[in-house]
């Protein structure tokens, strides 16, 4: 598959990353190229544009981060707002589109709602991320001061949280302080490329369950 880039029509083949100068309105343009589509993913930062055409991994990896997620919420009786896919953009700024992010702490904020202002509402609590292909920065949620970001890449977790100003790799999460995250996501994984996703889901509930 040849890649087209044009403000008519964007495609790209899986695994594809292009970089490219651009401004503000040429991304909003390659953004309107792609109608109903989330992919190719677009992202804008300081003059520049990348584009990334994601494998089907990518996708399957965001899923079951996202799931585990809810499951250690849901085993909390805790609250969350979930969205993907979304757009995150500051005017003349930047523009990124996360693979997941949730609403935990700050869930209330953003209940109910069909839009989100990034200048006025509260930025997501977490943020994941799944990097198969070098697209993913994780100081692109700077901006946008997002405590916690989730960095998956070559099979491992990593766990960034927004220190001042810098994210910082630390070895627990702000929103599961008690919990082996990073076993968990490990044996989730494992499990998921053994025995399959539903399966290896299905056990950890269980888990969790056994647990309370």
């Amino acid at each position: 598959m040849y890649a087209v880039i044009s403000k008519e029509k964007t495609q790209l083949a899986p695994g594809t990353v292009v970089r490219m100068p651009g401004t503000w309105q040429d991304y909003h343009s390659l953004r309107e190229s792609r109608s109903d589509r989330s992919i190719p993913r677009i992202k804008y930062r300081q003059g520049e544009i990348l584009l990334m055409s994601p494998m089907p991994r990518h996708g399957r990896e965001a899923n079951i981060l996202a799931d585990i997620v809810k499951a250690l919420l849901d085993s909390q009786n805790r609250n969350y707002e979930a969205f993907t896919p979304i757009t995150m953009e500051l005017p003349e700024e930047q523009g990124i589109e996360p693979d997941y992010c949730f609403y935990i702490t700050h869930w209330q904020a953003v209940v109910g709602k069909e839009r989100i202002n990034w200048q006025v509402d509260p930025p997501p609590d977490l943020v994941i991320e799944i990097d198969v292909t070098s697209y993913t920065a994780v100081e692109d949620y700077l901006a946008y001061r997002v405590p916690e970001v989730w960095l998956f890449r070559n099979k491992s977790l990593k766990i960034y949280q927004l220190q001042q100003d810098n994210y910082q790799l630390c070895s627990f999460s702000l929103y599961f302080p008690t919990i082996d995250l990073l076993e968990i996501v490990d044996r989730v994984f494992q499990q998921a490329a053994e025995q399959g996703t539903g399966v290896a889901l299905r056990e950890l509930r269980q888990n969790l369950e056994f647990r309370i």
